[in-house]
This record gives C-alpha cells, sequence and structure tokens, in this order.
C-alpha cells in the first residue's frame, strides 16, 4: 500500500488547554498492524497521562518518536502506508536500560512496542515508575508487590528496589546510569556539579509541573488576592462522622474532607459570586457547582473535580472523591476529570498542618484551605473551662470579585454548615 492513501494521526488535542503533548510511548511498532479503537499511544498533556486510541486502522508508520514534544496538530503517524524511512521512529530492537520502558499492553505481545512485552516490564505501572525503572536498570516484573492502588508498581517501588532510600531522585543518581528523566524528552537530569553548597543534581519538571508553577506564578503576580481566616469549632462533624462510620459497619465512610467539600459546596449555591470566574474584565458567574479537590500525586499536585458537589449526598461526594484520588494516584485520571472546576478546596490537615493559605486556581474566584483539627481548652457559656476541636479554614479570594465582606459572610456560612452538620448530612 502507498503512503498516498496513508491515514494521518496528528497530536489530539485533549483539554481545553492543551497546546502541545509528549509522546510516553507507543504501544504498537512501526509496521504492526492496528486495529480501529486499539490502544495506540500514551501522551503527556498538561493535566495527565493519557492513552490514545487509534481511529482507522492498517499499517503503522511512527513519524515522532517515543520522547518528542510537538504542538495539537503536528503529524505524528500514519495508519495505512508503506513506512518512508524518511521520518525519526524508535528502532524494533529491544529496550536498553537507559530508554523509558513501554507500559503493559492489554492483548497480544505482538503488539507491544519495541519489543516492550517481551522485555519482561508487563506489570501495571506508572510512568514515572517506568522512566526511574530504566535509568536504574530496575525490571518491573522484579517488583513483588507494587504499593499503589491496586497492585500498581509507583516511584517509591522502584526506588526501593534499586536500594534507594531518600525519595529525591536527583539526590541518588547512580554514577553508572544517567539521571531519571523527568521531562519524557529525554534530555533527563544534568550531571551533578561540585560547588560550595556540595554535589547538585538537576532534575527537570514534567509538563504537569512545568503548568502548575508557570499558574501559580502568574496567579501570585496578576491577581489581586486575599485572605479571610476562622476557627470553626468541629465536635458536632466529629459525632456525625462517628455515627456514620458506626452506621457503615465494613463499609466506606464519608471523611471529614468530604464534609468540607459539601458544606463548601453549600455555601457556594447560597454565594454565586465565589462561584464565579474572572474573564477578560468581567464575572463570569457558574449554574453549576463544580469543586476540586487537591490530590497530592507523585511530584504534582493534582484538582480533580467533584461535579455538581451542592446536588450530591455526603455518601456519593465520598465515592466521588475517593475514585477519582485512586485514578490520580495511579495516573489514570483524565482530562474531563480535571476540568470544569468552580471552586477548589486543599486540606493539608490529614498532614498535620494546623492551617494552609493556598494560591488562587485562575480564574476561580477562591480557594479554600483546611488544617487539621486540634484539641483545644476553652471556656464555655458559663465560664467554666471545657475541650474544644477546633480547625482553621482559610479562605484566599481574588479582589476583583470578591471583597472583603463578601469573602468573610461567604466563609462565615461554610464555618456555620460545619458546626451544624445534619444540614450538610441531609
Amino acid at each position: 500500500m502507498s503512503t498516498a492513501t496513508a491515514t494521518e494521526i496528528v497530536m489530539p488535542k485533549l483539554s481545553d488547554s492543551m497546546e502541545e503533548g509528549t509522546i510516553l510511548s507507543w504501544l504498537v511498532a512501526t509496521g504492526g498492524e492496528v486495529a480501529a479503537g486499539q490502544d495506540l499511544l500514551e501522551v503527556e498533556t498538561d493535566k495527565a497521562n493519557m492513552t490514545v486510541e487509534a481511529e482507522g486502522s492498517g499499517a503503522l508508520e511512527i513519524l515522532v518518536a517515543e520522547g518528542e514534544t510537538v504542538a495539537v496538530g503536528t503529524p505524528i503517524a500514519r495508519l495505512g502506508g508503506e513506512p518512508s524511512g524518511a521520518a525519526p521512529a524508535p528502532p524494533a530492537a529491544p529496550i536498553e536500560a537507559d530508554a523509558p520502558t513501554a507500559p503493559p499492553v492489554v492483548g497480544p505481545a505482538s503488539t507491544a512496542p519495541n519489543g516492550g512485552a517481551a522485555s519482561g516490564d508487563t506489570r501495571r505501572s506508572t510512568p514515572l515508575a517506568r522512566r526511574l525503572a530504566a535509568a536504574y536498570g530496575v525490571a518491573i516484573d522484579s517488583i513483588a508487590t507494587g504499593t499503589g492502588v491496586g497492585g500498581r508498581v509507583v516511584k517509591a517501588d522502584v526506588l526501593a528496589a534499586a536500594g534507594i532510600e531518600t525519595e529525591t531522585a536527583s539526590d541518588t543518581t547512580p554514577a553508572a546510569a544517567p539521571a531519571p528523566d523527568q521531562t519524557g524528552s529525554g534530555a533527563g537530569a544534568a550531571a551533578k556539579v561540585e560547588t560550595a553548597k556540595g554535589g547538585a543534581g538537576r532534575v527537570e519538571l514534567s509538563r504537569l509541573q512545568a503548568v502548575i508553577a508557570r499558574r501559580m506564578a502568574e496567579a501570585k503576580a496578576t491577581v489581586p488576592h486575599f485572605q479571610v481566616e476562622t476557627e470553626v469549632r468541629m465536635d458536632a462533624a466529629i459525632a456525625l462522622r462517628a455515627e456514620l462510620k458506626a452506621l457503615a459497619g465494613e463499609g466506606p465512610v464519608p471523611s471529614f474532607n468530604d464534609i468540607i467539600v459539601k458544606a463548601a459546596a453549600l455555601a457556594l449555591r447560597e454565594h454565586p459570586k465565589a462561584n464565579g470566574s474572572y474573564v477578560d474584565g468581567a464575572f463570569e458567574l457558574h449554574d453549576r457547582v463544580n469543586v476540586g479537590m487537591a490530590v497530592a500525586a507523585e511530584d504534582a499536585l493534582v484538582v480533580p473535580t467533584i461535579f455538581d458537589a451542592d446536588r450530591k449526598s455526603l455518601g456519593e461526594i465520598g465515592s466521588d472523591s475517593r475514585r477519582v484520588a485512586e485514578r490520580v494516584r495511579e495516573g489514570t485520571v483524565t482530562p474531563p476529570e480535571l476540568a470544569g472546576g468552580t471552586f477548589t478546596v486543599s486540606n493539608l490537615g490529614m498532614f498535620g498542618m494546623t492551617a494552609i493559605h493556598p494560591v488562587i486556581n485562575p480564574p476561580q474566584a477562591a480557594i479554600l484551605g483546611a488544617g487539621r483539627t486540634r484539641a483545644v481548652l476553652e471556656r464555655g457559656e458559663d465560664g467554666e473551662i471545657v475541650d474544644a476541636s477546633l480547625m482553621t479554614l482559610t479562605l484566599s479570594c481574588d479582589h476583583r470579585i470578591l471583597y472583603g465582606a463578601e469573602a468573610a459572610e461567604f466563609l462565615g456560612a461554610i464555618r456555620d454548615l460545619l458546626e451544624s452538620p445534619l444540614r450538610v448530612a441531609l
């Protein structure tokens, strides 16, 4: 078949904000037969790593090699044509230790790129774990049990298998191996340079880390923000969760963060400006209340969305939050699950922090930070000393949308709901 009849495959636009993508791995080698709907390649975007399916069928000719970053719409492969040999393509030889291994493929081993299925690295693993495994010469299959969700092999498992105690790969890069490639570009980290500060290794940001860094810097530089803070009596919420736990038995129980998300969602419904955005000199007031939930992933902070949180029960929010948090940590979250947020909650209480002053996620009007619940002594109504459980809530606001009094009223509404949590449980 001639290249004149080939179907061109371009870098897809996988999210509204995506401008370019990095090819992490091809799941079919050059010359391999592809069927419509088959997983074809894994792409790193500005939001997540995505598996892209083939829209057609035929013999594959790869035009852009693994590790390359190209703009959306750039031709990356052809289907149905004879390989021209003019464009770069990964070699058909088995993967060496200094190249990223392919992710596991569902289907015949013959469809694995570059002999990936034959290399023995067939276990479920995150893209970062595969890159580190390649850099340190660790076979994924040699790791007996992954500590990720569902047994998925994650970064910590690879570092443990390599005999590395620290979690910072740049501090422990072996002299005989290239530094782990955090960008997917193949360039990797620079060699250590001895200075007055001692040895220093350079680790390039992943695409997701670079996007987060750029947006946070833009937010601090361009958004006129202010913060309001309050203390919340959490005794009633603690009692409610204990009751829910007793009723649930062995089943899942909504977390305190789920209760905070629901309280924020109900308050947003009554304070629509806090659920708005500042775009091109105007307010956009959104019909839906979609609360983003900050989740700590491997070397990044990812914010999946709980859609229509004001309309969902506390149990539904708990189920949704567990599902998307697992997908973030597995590296399988999709761009639609990260889009559409109108407000964000960032909770560091589980890490023992008493308060957090979060940075606004533009163009959202505000973000709520929650600290840990702590035991204190305070005076009761009759002057007696009583035990109390307090939590600090901090609201960071865009002053172009919200003013001090409005922010205080909104944060006060969240506090009131948490102190009377039966309204949240309805």
